[in-house]
């Protein structure tokens, strides 16, 4: 096995999971977390309490608040919320052997660049070589070893089957790709539509309107994709449609849940106090609604999901948008072919 030693950095719920399947596939596990005491409860009682609580964990991982140890193993698993990936790579890039990979394993796009995450790591990591993990794959379900399957995206045809070998335990199965795009858009839109379609289960407004949200959500994606440069095969699979189906199906997706609250009435600050976890798609709307614009593109979902967000708190740029309201213009949009 070339990649025996892996490094996991970031231990929220997605890390700690991956680090539990590395473990449990034979691999040499360190977990990077920045709070000390979550590296104490994972190494003296193998559980990551904050955020996959009723996990028991491999006895076998390992865990640090220091970048300069998990800059020694040989691979490194980037689980970092979007919006800190940059800051802890440019301090990760002081100690990291040139030629490491280091793959993406967090969805989004950073707010002020737009740049997505690779091409954050790109400029942070100079010296790694780049990869991207992304499909439908609940933290939960992978930590206790259900199955799930999930698309490894890599320009370098060897690299990607050197670490899919590493990744891959009998019950996670990685598809290989070298539309680093492709993999990457699916998993940033899908957050924020998942916010969409949990605002429509809060507000009860049925399957059929669930259903449509998805359909139409996914012609977003594509749009978005496809002016990106992704290839539409890559939107079609597992870190697309196969993401955005599971991610806008189940309470257990943080940003469906966070659109629920959201539909049943209550302000994105009163949901906030009771969470830990980062809300991807909050965020990822943002620069999301600002490359669509620039390319010409609609994307009327993802454009009421950030105004009803984030409308009002920068004056003229969000409008001021309520769930009624969004809901409203949606449907009363101008009538069009389906195909466009």
């Amino acid at each position: 096995m070339k990649y025996q030693k892996i490094g996991v950095v970031g231990a929220g719920a997605w890390g700690t999971a991956l680090a539990q399947t590395l473990a449990m596939a034979g691999r040499d596990v360190t977990l990077w977390a920045h709070e000390p005491e979550a590296v104490a409860a994972i190494l003296n009682d193998h559980e990551n309490r904050t955020y996959l609580p009723g996990v028991k964990l491999d006895a076998r991982i390992k865990a640090t608040t220091e970048l300069a140890q998990i800059a020694q193993n040989e691979a490194l698993l980037m689980v970092i919320p979007a919006q800190f990936m940059g800051d802890t790579a440019r301090e990760l890039a002081r100690h990291l052997t040139p030629g490491t990979p280091a793959v993406i394993c967090s969805k989004g796009i950073e707010i002020e660049s737009g740049k997505l995450l690779t091409q954050v790591l790109a400029d942070a990591l100079p010296t790694a070589r780049l990869a991207a993990v992304s499909g439908p794959s609940f933290a939960i379900e992978v930590a206790n070893g259900l199955p799930a399957a999930v698309t490894l995206a890599c320009e370098d045809k060897e690299l990607a089957q050197e670490l899919a070998k590493a990744i891959t335990h009998r019950n996670l199965r990685v598809y290989l790709s070298d539309d680093l795009i492709g993999v990457e858009v699916g998993g940033a839109i899908k957050n924020v539509l998942a916010i969409a379609a949990g605002i429509v289960e809060g507000k009860r407004l049925g399957k059929s309107a669930h259903a449509a949200l998805i359909t139409r959500g996914f012609a977003e994606m594509m749009r978005f994709g496809r002016a990106l440069g992704a290839r539409r095969e890559t939107l079609e699979g597992l870190s697309g449609l196969g993401d955005l189906v599971l991610t806008c199906s189940s309470p257990t997706s943080r940003n469906m849940s966070f659109g629920h609250a959201l539909g049943e009435g209550q302000s994105v600050l009163e949901y906030e106090a009771s969470r830990n976890s980062v809300t991807e798609g909050k965020y990822t709307a943002i620069p999301v609604v600002r490359m669509a614009r620039e390319h010409g593109i609609e994307m009327p979902i993802c454009e009421a999901v950030r105004n009803i967000i984030w409308g009002g708190t920068d004056g003229e740029q969000f409008p001021a948008l309520s769930v009624d309201d969004a809901i409203e213009g949606l449907l009363s949009r101008p009538m069009k072919v389906e195909e466009e």
